[in-house]
């Protein structure tokens, strides 16, 4: 018998770094990873795109386990949109779509809470996260809003994105990133940003975590600057960088693009995404 999965699972930009104090925020954007797993006659792991990285193969062996791996060959094929690297959540999501595939060969039902820790715990094991990231796999799992404690794993709060805006995302050619332990010296202004986004006040907290996260990762606030000046709703760095994200009304999104274009870099435009992961399995 032949099974295959195809999971699709979203990216993320940050509105507050969790880093500081383990309390975060993002929100889903519509860039994806998508997964195709075929599960046949044989035995091992084929990965036909994509690689099999340290974090992907503990997430296929704790799901799956070692027995169902040696009586069935899986074909694995990993596609993302998401620039890995940049802090656009993009080992997340694929962390995330690489668990939900797994889950679905074995279960007709996704289990949500499963998938969100197996991903995690493969995260923290292969160390390609220092918090667990329950913020970031959270937004771009379930899409929209969502305020979290990323040590209990817990979800605070998660709601809706509007769906008349879109990021405008700066990926510059100079991909360094500054020491992130850095960001607990501000530890205190981190908590009242996070506390901004609990309210509901995203673009305040993301703009004040642009604020905080550029001047201790030593990373110039100029771009962030422009931004906001040509009518972003907010804008910050992304994770630990060095991505730059502005969230711009539809309006807005050419003249935005248009400032960054010039830059070292370049730029991609995202629209945001409420959308929950999904995936499609079918027996042959």
């Amino acid at each position: 018998m032949t099974i295959k999965v195809t999971s699709i699972v979203h990216g993320a930009i940050s509105i507050v770094n969790a880093v500081a104090t383990g309390y975060g925020s993002a929100m889903g954007i519509s860039l994806n990873v998508k997964v195709e797993i075929i599960s046949k006659k044989g035995s091992g792991l084929i990965f036909q795109k994509g690689g099999g990285s340290l974090m992907i193969k503990k997430i296929i062996y704790d799901v799956l386990q070692s027995k169902y791996i040696n009586n069935n060959q899986l074909l694995i094929n990993i596609n993302s949109e998401i620039p890995s690297g940049m802090g656009l959540k993009s080992s997340s999501a694929v962390s995330n779509a690489v668990a939900l595939a797994c889950n679905s060969l074995t279960n007709k039902e996704s289990r949500d809470e499963f998938v969100l820790n197996s991903a995690i715990d493969a995260s923290l094991y292969a160390k390609t996260t220092i918090t667990g990231a329950y913020d970031d796999s959270t937004a771009c799992y379930y899409g929209g809003f969502v305020t979290t404690d990323n040590y209990k794993r817990k979800i605070w709060k998660r709601e809706n994105s509007p769906t008349d805006i879109s990021a405008v995302i700066f990926l510059p050619n100079n991909k360094k990133r500054g020491d992130v332990t850095r960001l607990k010296l501000l530890s205190d202004i981190y908590l009242e940003a996070f506390q901004l986004a609990y309210s509901g006040q995203y673009w305040k907290a993301m703009t004040l975590n642009g604020v905080l996260t550029s001047s201790l990762l030593s990373n110039s606030y100029t771009l962030t600057r422009m931004c906001l000046e040509n009518g972003a709703l907010a804008a910050s760095i992304s994770g630990n960088g060095p991505a730059i994200a502005a969230v711009v009304r539809e309006s807005e999104v050419q003249k935005i693009k248009s400032v960054l274009s010039n830059l070292d870099g370049r730029v991609i435009i995202s629209r945001t995404n409420n959308q929950k992961a999904s995936t499609v399995r079918e027996v042959g």
